[in-house]
């Protein structure tokens, strides 16, 4: 049987030790619900919410009220549609939203389905933003590392250029494959959302983190238990508050108790992006693949001359190598190029210079 080589960090990180023995231990012989017991076991849960989320809060330079559990980004993105469409200013005032064709469909679909009106920023030749051409508008998405090209984004540098023509803007950061490769400082970054995943950074699925800067001015977008301080009629209310008003209903305990050693892991284990460098230049040794991400990049995303792309995808994975081919959940980005779909690579921390060079391999067999 074929090796299996995984290089899908990029759509979801393997798991380290160290998340999968802090989940079973906890379901084995800790679990209780959060926020809602008195017990010693409950209160140890309720302890460790707490931990996981100041671990969070120095993870990315936030405060711990400023720290809401989501079950991923994709969920954090569109609550944050919900709660900027609740402020009073955009009751009489549809707000005008930019996005780019650097979106992630989870940033930018919520916008395009509400009764927003979407305008979209111009991006330069190197497919990034024109920070001179931004557009005028109420709330600004920006993604902070495109999943196809996979390049940084200078936000505290665009946020501050957003601020200066509007000082009111509202600006959102999709940081679900930036949070990957790089740190995050919100502060710095004066964002007033930020959202990512853990499952990007070897945590489970079913977690993920909105970074919200102000709480006090965004009312919670669902409702349910854990959120109430008291009921005072029979359509009024209490709220507890931040960031526990913002979590209605059972939080993904298990996931939030492998968020802390997968933060651990990952900011003294990133992956080695000179394993990225090696298979670009070895790919580009044959005329037929046609990278279109930079030597630089954080992965490697191409296509093949004359192969359809899904092919591509069925022939390397019969021989053991996984990787994502598609859109990538940005088909702007790839009308904008002009393909219906690309190849990509991403490498995690379990990857060495042998997958490299076996990968490569498999991809020069089936590209002749």
């Amino acid at each position: 049987m074929n090796k299996i080589i995984y290089l899908d960090a990029a759509a979801s990180a393997l798991k380290p030790e160290s998340v999968i023995s802090a989940q079973v231990d906890f379901l084995r012989n800790n679990y209780a619900n959060a926020g809602r017991g008195i017990c010693g076991r409950a209160a140890a849960v309720d302890a460790a919410v707490a931990a996981a989320r100041a671990r969070v809060a120095d993870f990315i330079n936030a405060d711990s009220e400023q720290i809401v559990f989501t079950s991923g980004a994709t969920d954090g993105l569109n609550r944050v549609v919900r709660m900027i469409r609740a402020l009073p200013e955009f009751a009489t005032h549809t707000p005008v939203v930019a996005v780019s064709d650097l979106d992630h469909h989870s940033a930018r679909m919520p916008w395009a389905a509400s009764d927003a009106d979407v305008v979209v920023c111009e991006l330069n030749s190197e497919y990034n933003y024109d920070i001179a051409k931004m557009p005028d508008a109420d709330v600004f998405v920006i993604t902070a590392m495109s999943n196809v090209l996979g390049m940084p984004v200078d936000v505290s540098a665009l946020v501050s250029a957003i601020r200066k023509k509007n000082s009111n803007a509202i600006i959102v950061v999709d940081a679900a494959q930036y949070v990957v490769h790089a740190p995050i400082d919100a502060k710095k970054w004066d964002a007033d959302f930020i959202c990512f995943s853990g499952h990007k950074i070897g945590a489970d699925t079913g977690v993920g983190i909105l970074y919200v800067k102000n709480p006090g001015r965004f009312l919670p977008d669902k409702f349910g238990g854990g959120m109430v301080e008291r009921i005072t009629g029979a359509r009024s209310w209490t709220l507890n508050s931040a960031p526990e008003r913002f979590e209605a209903g059972t939080l993904p305990l298990t996931q939030i108790i492998g968020l802390v050693p997968a933060i651990d892991y990952w900011q003294s284990h990133r992956p080695d992006l000179n394993l990225i460098k090696y298979l670009y230049d070895r790919l580009s040794e044959n005329p037929r693949i046609k990278i279109i991400s930079s030597r630089d990049a954080t992965l490697l995303t191409f296509y093949i001359d004359g192969m359809h792309i899904l092919d591509f995808g069925a022939y390397v994975g019969a021989r053991g190598l996984c990787m994502r081919v598609g859109n990538m959940c940005a088909g702007w980005l790839h009308n904008l190029i002009g393909l219906t779909g690309t190849a990509r690579i991403s490498v995690g921390p379990w990857n060495n210079i042998d997958d490299m060079q076996h990968a490569s391999d498999i991809i020069m067999d089936v590209v002749k």
